[in-house]
């Protein structure tokens, strides 16, 4: 399996510490809102890489933590905790805001069929964990006390800037528009380690440190719940790609100086989704949402499937046109399946030849587009409904789209029959012209479009247009 590193720059081999195993780690969730569907397409890639390596034989671990403090409104380690915010928002506990938008965010993640990790740590239950690592850190001469807070010295390093070459003068204020220069640090690039009441006073959770009563900085987390788990070497690291600096470009500081080894060989990043006015957040434009899409008629599965149709590495934009192909696409999958008849016997050779294209795909740099198309291959194949059932659920192992349940609910459905007893020639007549009008509406021709729409009601067919595509009845 090769998957592009970037920490290389390359698309790389896949090898692990200890062969067969893979000790894998995900960033998780800052549980202060919703998560949107953009921080969710970056969970659905890493569920697919998770998926996979466990279907390619690995033995994986995989942990993430749960961002319940510390995790500021600005990379520069200034600004209002994200945690804090949500709690004034909301008039709640902080650790209430916690609870309630990890559910939701499981909740979500259920819905689109995504495997929870083997272990998930919120960071408000490794406050030993951090401060032991802040400890040897300032022991080993990478870290110093300034003014109440504790500081990474990033100048200590051969070389801090690890993904991509920045300028010193990039990282100064300016990061975000408004955030003020914090005095304290020797370096315009070290990072706090560890917060003490000088800042931030209102901050809800606070612990006894031996720097004084306060709490961890975000990027220390990270780190430290990958050792307590993952131990000292880590196999994979993923995250979205707008964590590739600073707070991926900081754990490997802090990790790595800590340990006194290189720490994790192979970054994941996946790239964003965008709209059309850019990349999607919580504070501009509409706040999409799983739970939104529902409302508007979406079967969350769909937004899986449409983004497993674009590559990891490639920005998707989402538009409600692209979310509706998808789902038409979808239907239409799942109405394929359903005709297949289970008949004969499982072909062992047909399976491995047509199980080849599907992990080719997948091998090479994780390509879920080709995936999809090998999936439509079987479909297509001259083999016998055993055999391509059979292929559908392995391959379901992956790309967990609940092919064969929703087959099985499409045919144990109570039979449609919009045409009420109309002969084959007119259901075929008025199939052509639905199709044609589709064609039409996609070209933008409007105008034939409802022509045709004025054809079909001459004749008494009535057409109702919905997320799933166009229907009808007769009469």
């Amino acid at each position: 399996m090769k998957l592009y590193n970037t920490l290389t720059r390359t698309k790389d081999d896949f090898v692990t510490h200890t062969p067969g195993v893979c000790n894998m780690y995900t960033c998780g969730p800052t549980v202060y809102h919703f998560a949107h569907i953009g921080n969710l397409r970056s969970y659905i890639m890493e569920d697919v890489l998770d998926k996979y390596l466990r279907y390619d034989g690995y033995d994986v671990k995989r942990v993430m933590n749960i961002t319940d403090v510390g995790h500021l409104s600005s990379d520069a380690d200034t600004g209002e905790d994200k945690m804090l915010k949500g709690a004034r928002r909301e008039k709640k506990t902080v650790m209430e805001i916690a609870q309630f938008y990890t559910d939701a965010f499981f909740s979500d993640c259920a819905k689109l069929n995504i495997r929870t990790p083997d272990v998930v740590e919120p960071a408000t239950s490794c406050i030993p964990e951090f401060i032991e690592m802040v400890e040897g850190l300032l022991a080993k001469g990478y870290a110093y006390v300034a003014e109440g807070n504790v500081y990474f010295d990033t100048s200590k390093l051969p070389e801090y800037y690890v993904f991509n070459k920045h300028d010193a003068e990039d990282l100064e204020v300016g990061v975000r528009e408004g955030v003020e220069e914090d005095t304290a640090k020797r370096n315009k690039s070290d990072f706090v380690l560890w917060f003490t009441k000088s800042k931030f006073e209102d901050q809800e959770l606070k612990w006894d440190s031996p720097w004084g009563v306060g709490y961890p900085g975000w990027h220390i987390e990270c780190s430290a719940i990958s050792l307590k788990h993952n131990g000292e070497y880590l196999d994979l690291h993923c995250g979205g790609i707008d964590n590739a600096f600073p707070h991926h470009t900081n754990e490997i500081a802090q990790s790595e100086a800590y340990l006194g080894h290189k720490w994790c060989p192979h970054w994941f990043h996946i790239l964003h989704l965008n709209t059309n006015s850019g990349k999607m957040s919580k504070s501009t434009g509409e706040f999409l949402t799983v739970s939104l899409l529902e409302s508007k008629g979406y079967d969350p599965l769909v937004y899986r499937f449409f983004c497993l149709q674009s590559h990891y590495r490639k920005s998707l934009v989402f538009s409600y046109e692209g979310l509706d192909n998808a789902a038409v696409a979808f239907k239409k999958l799942i109405d394929r399946i359903a005709s297949i008849k289970n008949e004969g016997e499982v072909d062992a050779e047909a399976f491995e030849n047509l199980k080849k294209g599907f992990t080719e795909a997948l091998d090479n740099d994780l390509n879920t587009s080709l995936a999809v198309t090998a999936l439509y291959d079987v479909l297509k194949a001259n083999v016998n409904g055993a055999t391509k059932l059979a292929l559908i659920a392995d391959f379901d192992r992956v790309l967990s789209l609940s092919l064969i349940e929703k087959a099985e609910e499409k045919r144990n459905a109570p039979e449609e029959n919009p045409a009420g007893g109309a002969d084959a020639e007119l259901v075929a007549w008025i199939e052509a012209m639905i199709e044609e009008r589709a064609a039409a509406k996609r070209e933008k021709n409007y105008a034939r479009a409802d022509e045709i729409r004025g054809e079909l009601t001459a004749k008494g067919v009535t057409l109702k247009d919905t997320k799933e595509g166009t229907t009808y009845t007769i009469g």
